[in-house]
Formats: structure tokens, sequence, C-alpha cells
């Protein structure tokens, strides 16, 4: 008979956050740590419904430096389409 591991909440919610927040896959995560993948989807179900799922992900420092990174590309954006409406009046102002 095989002896039941313990995993730390630690432990669990790095594995969930390879698959959230790197993109990989439950298989290749659970493969890489060697476990089966329905644990890692049971785990993802219960910080889910207890919430600290959300809190940690929203917390971690990637998800910081993707917010910094789409408020400057939004900035940039911005920024373009004003020149664009400038332009555009330019142009029509122009023909008339």
């Amino acid at each position: 008979m095989r002896k039941r591991r313990a995993f730390t909440r630690e432990f669990k919610l790095a594995a969930v956050k390879k698959v959230l927040e790197k993109g990989l896959s439950v298989t290749e995560v659970a493969q890489e740590l060697g476990i089966r993948d329905t644990l890692i989807h049971n785990w993802r179900r219960a910080f889910e419904a207890d919430g600290s799922l959300q809190s940690e992900i929203l917390n971690s420092p990637s998800m910081d430096a993707e917010l910094r990174r789409l408020r400057e590309e939004n900035r940039q954006l911005k920024i373009e389409r004003d020149i664009l409406k400038k332009a555009t009046a330019f142009f029509a102002k122009e023909k008339s």
C-alpha cells in the first residue's frame, strides 16, 4: 500500500499559478511535478471557491509588470489615435 503524499498550500498554489500565469497545460505541469493532473484541477477549483486564487494572482509581481506594460501600451495607442484624428481633420479641410 502506497503512502499518500501531502502537499503544502504553497506547493498547490505554485502548481496552479504555473498553469494560469505561464500558460503551461495542466498535463505539462503535472508531469513536471510528478503528480496526477486531476490534482491540479481540484486545487484550482478549491482556490477559486475560497477566493484565494484571485487575490494571489492579482498581487503577483508578474501581474504588476503586465499591468504596467498594458498601461504604457494604452497610453501610446491613445497618442497615435490622436495624431490620426488631427491628420484626418487636416486633410478634410484641405479637400474643401
